[in-house]
């Protein structure tokens, strides 16, 4: 019987996401999950490891990363280095070359999961060399010609912020999802799983003027799910009432507003409301 993922202790996951995650098992294809930073792409392939009990390997992706790297590296540099010093190591090349996110991925005892984080964060080239060897599960290792071929299928999640587009080929070899912002129930939900012991009118109160935050016109940097469960956790570090958050909330700038806005322009424009409000204008 197979296993379907689903909301585990630690993470909400709403019915598309879910279906989405078991739609790509299904179909053997990676899952490109796309969304603001902050609402839970990379955790998502946490808890899907977790909830499937298979292990996780994580490939975090920089603006220098190329796809070889995710492959395997060949430090040549120590193996000149060596060979100058009379290494004997160095008549074997297999000694220089270090396995890699992918090849570990595919010679794993078991079927894992592998998260390929922030994958536009590199060059746009970057994904379609990825195509072959996502596709075919198999990879040619150039300096000794030894081919590394998948023992089990891993499950293939591919995060991105929509940095930059991704190309269409790589698309269409991928199941996408957009995580969008959860509405007040499901973060409602998120933030109970965070804080059993939350009192309702808190709880309440905080969101009601988080969403108000978020959705001022003008916002730079809208507050995400990461940033909304800092501000709870300083709020019970705090121990504030629900009449300090209401006091907070008549000045435009709620109470530990750090948390929340993450932009000078962002804090500049709660400080030109709460000047207009006190004006009258």
């Amino acid at each position: 019987m197979t296993v379907k993922f689903t909301s585990t202790a630690g993470y909400v996951a709403t019915e598309e996401l879910a279906a989405a995650v078991n739609a790509a098992v299904t179909l053997q294809r990676p899952l490109l999950v796309k969304g603001e930073p902050g609402t839970g792409k990379t955790e998502l392939a946490r808890q899907v490891a977790a909830g499937l009990d298979a292990p996780l390997i994580e490939w975090n992706v920089k603006s220098t990363t190329r796809a070889v790297h995710g492959l395997y590296d060949y430090d040549a540099v120590a193996r000149l280095r060596d060979g100058q010093l009379g290494d004997p190591r160095v008549a074997d090349v297999r000694n220089y070359i270090r396995k890699a996110a992918v090849w570990q991925a595919f010679e794993a005892d078991q079927r894992v999961v592998l998260l390929i984080d922030e994958i536009d964060k590199a060059d746009i080239e970057f994904p379609n060399d990825l195509l072959q060897e996502l596709d075919r599960m198999e990879f040619t290792v150039v300096e000794t010609g030894e081919v590394v071929r998948a023992r089990h299928r891993p499950i293939v999640i591919i995060t991105s912020n929509n940095e930059k587009e991704l190309p269409d080929a790589f698309l269409r070899r991928c199941f996408f999802h957009f995580i969008r912002f959860p509405d007040p129930a499901t973060l409602a939900a998120i933030v109970r799983v965070h804080f059993p012991d939350l009192k309702e009118a808190l709880l309440t109160a905080a969101l009601t003027q988080f969403f108000a935050l978020r959705d001022t016109p003008g916002l730079k940097k809208k507050p995400s799910t990461s940033e909304v469960l800092d501000w709870l956790k300083l709020i019970l570090a705090e121990d504030l009432t629900v009449e300090d958050l209401r006091l907070s909330g008549k000045d435009a700038l709620p109470r530990l507003y750090g948390a929340l806005l993450k932009t000078e322009q962002d804090v500049h424009l709660f400080e030109r409301l709460a000047f207009m409000a006190k004006s009258g204008r």
